[in-house]
């Protein structure tokens, strides 16, 4: 009778247990932050910025190695992913945007985002429609694309053969990765809580520095604004990591991009709004009405200071301050009932919110000439200037110091 051979057996456990790779519990957590956070700049890098919004250009390496990456780190489909993202940005916060807080409820995008996503990856009206343009060569259609899982049960086996048992742990932080930071943070907080830089027509806001994990993808507004500007930082104090990585990319000639974020200049105060004072509003709106935006809560403020000197109730004016920066239509239908309370009770903010929307209309009316439009603009702030609003008077003051 042959006997066990022990020393060969124990080997063989030992191996399944701890794998070939004999690493420390933290060389473990720090392989797996490595791993996810290639993860993350395959997909803000490739997905997002060359694929989704062709703000930039990447050589055949790179593309090559992020595709090969998404497939075994994510399993999803460059196509799927693309179309899905162009539908949210055309379609951003009506019932069709596949995965907005405002029609859907914070709570479900947290933590059902993935979900959403592979619904609507099924929908073969979106990929027609919005897919166009993504790889769609031999590996793409023979590999990537029809056995996407496959890449990332290829991720498991290596996992459990680098560090046995422990590597179905590090495997599943690899898979959750995306969508909790993409699916949830990005898509959910990202459009529901933060700051915001520019006044851009959805409830896109940024969430730095709390998210600079992500690729720079926290600074969602900001892309929100620009779409098709490859870097996302636009203050001195954000930061984007994925730029980082595309400038170093750019140095040894594996990208090139297409297009930044323009920058508002402020110089002089000029004696009247002209029409490069027009072309610098037209231009950078979004920027513009940020600042109109902040004075607009500044007043609040003081008319909530106001209303606590008098004793009076500010419930009404504290409920509506959240939407007072927001376009008409934009506002939920629940809420305008407040809003339009406080601008009856609060003549300043009411005047402040009528001169807002005339403001708007000078770049929405496509129908007035350049030189009509000047002299709007100098009328409007004349008006704001003779309001007697110190927050208005301010604002225009500021306006006339912007060029193009």
């Amino acid at each position: 009778m042959l006997l066990p051979d022990w020393p060969a057996l124990h080997a063989a456990l030992e191996l399944l247990a701890h794998g070939l790779w004999d690493l420390s519990w933290w060389q473990i957590v720090l392989y797996t932050l490595v791993t996810t956070h290639i993860t993350i700049a395959s997909v803000t890098i490739f997905l997002h910025r060359t694929q989704a919004h062709r703000a930039m250009d990447l050589g055949k390496i790179p593309s090559h190695f992020f595709r090969f990456w998404l497939w075994i780190g994510t399993g999803m489909v460059t196509k799927e992913w693309v179309a899905i993202h162009r539908k949210h940005h055309a379609k951003c916060e009506t019932e069709d945007d596949p995965h907005s807080p405002q029609t859907r409820g914070i709570e479900t995008v947290l933590w059902k985002g993935a979900e959403l996503y592979r619904a609507e990856a099924k929908n073969k009206e979106t990929l027609a429609k919005f897919g166009h343009g993504t790889p769609d060569d031999w590996i793409e259609r023979n590999l990537y694309s029809r056995f996407s899982w496959q890449g990332v049960g290829l991720m498991l086996l290596l996992n459990l053969s680098l560090f046995g048992a422990i590597g179905l742990t590090v495997w599943a932080v690899q898979m959750l990765w995306i969508p909790i930071t993409a699916a949830g943070i990005i898509n959910g907080i990202g459009h529901y809580w933060g700051y915001r830089n520019f006044e851009a027509p959805d409830a896109s806001t940024n969430v730095s520095p709390w998210g600079v994990l992500i690729g720079g993808e926290e600074l969602h507004n900001n892309h929100h604004t620009y779409p098709t500007a490859a870097k996302f930082s636009v203050k001195p104090y954000e930061f984007d990591i994925g730029w980082v990585y595309i400038s170093l990319m750019q140095k040894i000639g594996w990208a090139k991009v297409k297009k930044v974020p323009p920058k508002l200049r402020v110089g002089a105060v000029r004696p009247v709004a002209d029409e490069n004072t027009l072309e610098a509003l037209i231009n950078h709106r979004y920027e513009v009405m940020a600042r109109y935006g902040r004075e607009l809560r500044r007043a609040c403020k003081d008319e909530l200071a106001l209303l606590k000197l008098r004793g009076a109730d500010g419930t009404v004016l504290k409920s509506a301050k959240r939407w007072l920066h927001r376009d008409t239509e934009r506002v939920p239908a629940d809420a305008r009932t407040q809003l339009a309370q406080a601008r009856q009770a609060h003549p300043v903010l009411d005047k402040m919110l009528t001169m807002r929307e005339e403001l708007r209309q000078m770049w929405l009316n496509t129908s007035v000439s350049r030189e009509q439009l000047a002299a709007d603009l100098q009328a409007w702030c004349r008006r704001a200037e003779e309001s007697g609003i110190a927050r208005l008077q301010q604002f225009a003051v500021g306006l006339r110091a912007v060029h193009a």
